[in-house]
Parts: C-alpha cells; structure tokens; sequence
C-alpha cells in the first residue's frame, strides 16, 4: 500500500464487506442493525478515501463511481436504526446507488474485467430489487434471493478493489 489513506480505505471495504454479508444472515434485529451501522460507516471511510485517490489521479469517472456509492451508502445508514420493514424507502433508494457507483466505478477499464463483471451482476440485481419495492413487491433489505443474492457479487467487488489497493502500493 502506498499510504495510510489506502490501507485505510482498504481496510473499510474488507470490514464493510464482511459485516454486510453477517448482517444480511444473522436472526437477531438488534444484532443485523449493529453490525450493518458499523459495516456503512467502515464504507463511508473507504469509499470517501477511494473517492479522493480516483480524483488526484484525473480518472473522474471512477472517483465519482465511488462518490455515488458512498452516497447510496449514507441512505441505507439513515435507515439501519429504523428496523428492516421502516428502512425500505431508504434501503431502495440506497440500493439505486449502490448499483450506479460500481457501473460508474467499471465503466473505464482501471480494474480487471472479473471486477466490472462482479459489480455489473449485482448492480442489475440492486436494480431489479429496488424496482420490485417501487412496484409494490414485499421485499426487505435481508430478504431471501433478492436482493440478499446481491451482496456476494457486491463483496466479490470490494474483494477486487481491496486487491487494487494493495497491488498499485507494490
């Protein structure tokens, strides 16, 4: 790594990423909203680093990629609290982000075709989750298939990103 700033931001994915998955799978409300609070403000801080870095380097797309998700990123904090049936406005419109900011992120071809396949995969299953909850479909954030089939290919992106940070500081 080159910076304390990129372990950091790596660092935040790798915590994000795994509580998410925790959280999308554990039985306990108190216990998912715990550890969804901790695994959004662990993505805030990566992404925001990530953000910054895309910047300084002039690929603008991929900084604002990773400014996009980290706003999806604040909707779905603003609801963790709220509990799963009164976070879904929230978690709908977070999703949408979630699923702009890794098509923006992809788009350019800074990381590996694995990377942008990943993020693509769950991007279109964000999209078609928050359009079943726009049209009425019961889902909530840790629903069964969709949109918990989502976060694998999400935490395979972040896997891919964690490893970009690591790579580009050898």
């Amino acid at each position: 790594m080159r910076s304390i700033s990129d372990a950091v931001a790596a660092t935040g994915l790798a915590i994000g990423g795994a509580l998410d998955m925790a959280g999308t799978f554990v039985g306990s409300d108190a216990l998912r909203e715990t550890l969804w609070t901790i695994e959004s403000v662990a993505l805030v801080v990566g992404t925001a680093l990530l953000t910054l870095r895309y910047q300084r380097l002039g690929n603008d797309r991929v900084a604002a990629g990773f400014l996009t998700f980290l706003a999806g990123e604040t909707l779905l904090m603003a609801g963790n609290a709220a509990g799963l049936q009164a976070s879904v406005p929230s978690y709908a419109g977070g999703i949408t982000r979630w699923a702009a900011g890794p098509v923006l992120i992809s788009a350019p071809k800074t990381f590996a075709l694995w990377m942008r396949l990943t993020a693509l995969v769950a991007a279109v299953l964000f999209v078609v989750s928050a359009g079943m909850i726009l049209w009425g479909a019961p889902l909530l954030p840790a629903s069964s298939l969709l949109p918990a089939a989502s976060y694998p290919f999400l935490v395979l992106t972040f896997i891919g990103w964690i490893w970009m940070q690591v790579r580009d500081g050898r």
